[in-house]
């Protein structure tokens, strides 16, 4: 059990250090890479460089586990456990690729279903332990060699069309290497939140031994300036939705420390009480400090003998000449102790302020060189002291530990999700997710560039600090409190809103047909998958005692999810041209506030579903079997998750397109032996061993609200199905 510290090697010199002094790492880490430099086989062999130095290191972190036992303890309660992360980046290269149409077969069903969707901040998606049977952690490596050896032979061997951009195939490949090397670092703060006890020094992740005295930090003038983001999908960098679109802004003057907060400067808080006394707090800092009990940085140790911090995988004396790292409220806290000491206007810079401190040091992205920042893990697996890397007049502009501003994130005018992966961001932009700008001593491939845009819980721990700004009042950032999202929109509207035409609400409509076929029947649990924006799910909590909904993106649940949180849903609704109407619903508006409690939001595929749902007494699959990629599959399963005797109610339009489903797995609508083979009798055919129809088909109206005077009209054929 390793339970020792470490004594950092000090020094007393005053000016920066030498670059020598810090670990270097050699080879350096391979840079996300150019994808419009060089022809095919170049490409083709810059990417296997990047995926396979991206594999192994992200393997080789885990090294830093001490035992067995490590990868199953949570480091903290709102995570996961780390065998989740340690296979959760290979399973997204298989589901991914699935999407992409890049493969067409999963290599481990169970795992590309245990390790797909990761909890993170969806403080409201599955952390209930009783619902996963951990793998061992051979077992979730000789499954990532099979993913390896995968991704390499596609590499290889697929057909290659240049450019690869957002819309071409391959911006999966490199999508699952940017997202692994997003997790090398947020795994890398999960170790480092690990007892000692389970944690040992690994020799490719040694942290840097060089402190001094810490400086003291003075103000420096930044001139006001223009702003001007226009990432577009002809960039020759691979970029995550957030970046993209257009974004200007005019920034005042203002002035901003020399130097990122420091230990000893931090210290000084700490000592004027101010995690004892919630006065410079604000409100949603108050109720962290009051949950958590801080008294000081979680990762400062108090010891009889003095301070030390907990690195990765050991503790040193403090070194007071490194950054703080903090949560945002300890941060803001500060700055609201700083300002009321001073009288001067402290606070964190805004994200346009952060690009002016960059412009005005003249920096430039990582590139093949060694970088003069503590950034891409070029310099030692830790932080490093303030005064080392100097840019233009300020210091770790970049690097050595991301910086927290006063920016929620938000879309840019011309956002648009990513088919592949479209609740990357969008889950971000309530207003409680601030952006984190510069990177980390960790940071490396799109994470290190300054075009991107990282956002976390504002009580949420990375390798993040902070620097202060002396300036005026914040500009407030476009407001997404209100969804304006198109597809959004509209199906909040098709779930909540107005009826159109004397047609009812389409879920309301089915659960009431439901209920015919559900007399006399159990009524203990029932689920609603590909539930959407779930009002299927709170109509049949009026009726069942639980009640789940499942859909594949979180986009869609997270509405359901803001609801049954006692939120109204606030949308924007399309009218003519630019011009929109504004609607808000809430649980009390339908009459369904009391039902909230009894019901709960996954997220999930239905051709590969989770063990757990399972044993319900009705489920219904709305507008869904149209939409998957294997409906066969979904319904050769779904007698497994359905009690005897229980309900099965299929509704659909039938509306096949390849988009969604290859052509050769559509269960009707062609020729078959020359004679009409339709979705019904496809239905008979993959259901009829285990069900047997009792009602139907019938056809369910609804209603579409695109514009103020287009809509959609559309029928779904409804079948019930009772199960043997």
């Amino acid at each position: 059990m390793h339970t020792g510290h470490s004594t950092l090697r000090q020094t007393t010199e005053s000016t920066p250090l030498s670059a020598t002094n810090l670990l270097t790492r050699s080879p350096l880490f391979s840079r996300t890479p150019n994808l419009r430099d060089g022809d095919e086989a170049s490409l083709r062999l810059a990417l296997r460089h990047y995926f396979l130095d991206t594999f192994t290191t992200y393997e080789s972190l885990f090294e830093c586990l001490a035992n067995d036992q490590a990868f199953y303890t949570k480091p903290i309660t709102l995570r996961h456990p780390l065998i989740f992360y340690y296979g959760h980046t290979a399973t997204f290269f298989v589901n991914k690729l699935l999407l992409a149409r890049m493969i067409n077969r999963r290599i481990n069903q169970r795992f590309e279903s245990l390790f797909a969707v990761g909890v993170d901040e969806m403080s409201w998606d599955d952390l209930n332990d009783a619902n996963y049977q951990w793998p061992t952690p051979a077992e979730v490596k000789a499954y990532r060699d099979q993913v390896r050896n995968l991704v390499l032979d596609l590499i290889d061997k697929a057909p290659l069309h240049l450019p690869v951009d957002w819309h071409n195939p391959w911006w999966t490949v490199i999508m699952g290497i940017e997202h692994e090397r997003i997790h090398l670092e947020t795994s890398s703060v999960l170790i480092r939140q690990h007892k000692l006890e389970f944690v040992k020094s690994s020799p490719g992740w040694q942290p840097n031994r060089i402190t001094g005295a810490a400086p003291n930090n003075v103000l420096v003038n930044v001139s006001a300036g223009q702003v001007c983001l226009a990432k577009d999908k002809t960039d020759p960098y691979y970029g995550w939705d957030n970046e993209y679109g257009l974004h200007e802004a005019v920034v005042a003057a203002f002035d901003a420390a020399k130097y990122l907060v420091s230990n000893q400067e931090f210290l000084q808080f700490v000592e004027a009480g101010g995690y004892l006394n919630a006065y410079h707090w604000e409100e949603e800092g108050k109720g962290w400090l009051a949950y958590s009990r801080a008294q000081h940085p979680t990762f400062w140790v108090k010891k009889n003998h003095g301070w030390y911090l907990r690195l990765m995988t050991e503790e040193v004396s403090m070194p007071w000449d490194w950054p703080v790292e903090v949560n945002y409220h300890e941060a803001k806290a500060f700055c609201n102790w700083k300002k009321s000491a001073t009288g001067l206007p402290v606070r964190l810079p805004t994200e346009d302020e952060w690009y002016r401190l960059y412009e005005s040091a003249g920096l430039q992205d990582p590139n093949d060189q060694q970088s003069q920042a503590n950034i891409h893990l070029d310099h030692g697996a830790s932080s490093c002291p303030v005064n080392h890397f100097a840019h233009g007049e300020f210091f770790d502009v970049v690097g050595n530990a991301w910086q927290w501003t006063e920016t929620p994130i938000y879309p840019f005018d011309g956002f648009e999700v990513h088919a592949i992966y479209d609740d990357f961001t969008t889950p971000t932009f309530d207003g409680r997710h601030n952006l984190i700008k510069g990177g980390s001593w960790i940071s490396c491939g799109n994470e290190s560039l300054h075009t991107s845009r990282y956002a976390f819980r504002r009580h949420f721990f990375q390798h993040a600090g902070f620097r202060y700004v002396v300036s005026g009042e914040i500009k407030p950032v476009p407001s997404s409190h209100y969804e304006t999202d198109k597809l959004m929109s509209e199906y909040a509207e098709f779930h909540y809103g107005d009826e159109y035409f004397g047609v009812p609400n389409f879920s309301k409509s089915l659960v009431d047909l439901a209920l015919n076929a559900l007399i006399d029947k159990p009524k203990r649990r029932a689920l609603d998958l590909g539930c959407a924006s779930g009002r299927a799910t709170f109509e049949l909590a009026q009726y069942f005692e639980q009640v789940t909904g499942v859909d594949f993106s979180a986009r869609f649940i997270g509405q359901g999810v803001q609801l049954a949180n006692g939120e109204s849903l606030r949308y924007t609704l399309a009218d003519e041209g630019e011009l929109v109407s504004y609607k808000s619903r809430s649980l009390a508006d339908l009459g369904l506030v009391d039902v909230k409690d009894k019901v709960e939001f996954f997220q999930g595929d239905a051709c590969n579903l989770k063990p757990v749902f399972s044993g319900y007494d009705f489920i219904l699959a709305a507008n869904l079997i149209d939409r998957l990629y294997n409906p066969a599959k979904f319904l050769g399963s779904i007698h497994e998750r359905i009690n005897t005797g229980g309900i099965l109610m299929l509704a659909s339009p039938y509306t096949w397109l390849t988009d969604h489903t290859p052509r050769e797995d559509w269960l009707g609508g062609f020729k078959k032996d020359g004679e009409s083979f339709t979705t019904l009798d496809g239905l008979h055919a993959h259901l009829g061993q285990h069900f047997r129809l009792i009602s139907g088909p019938c056809e369910v109206p609804f209603i579409i609200r695109e514009t103020k005077r287009k809509f959609q009209h559309t029928l779904s054929e409804v079948t019930v199905w009772e199960k043997l």
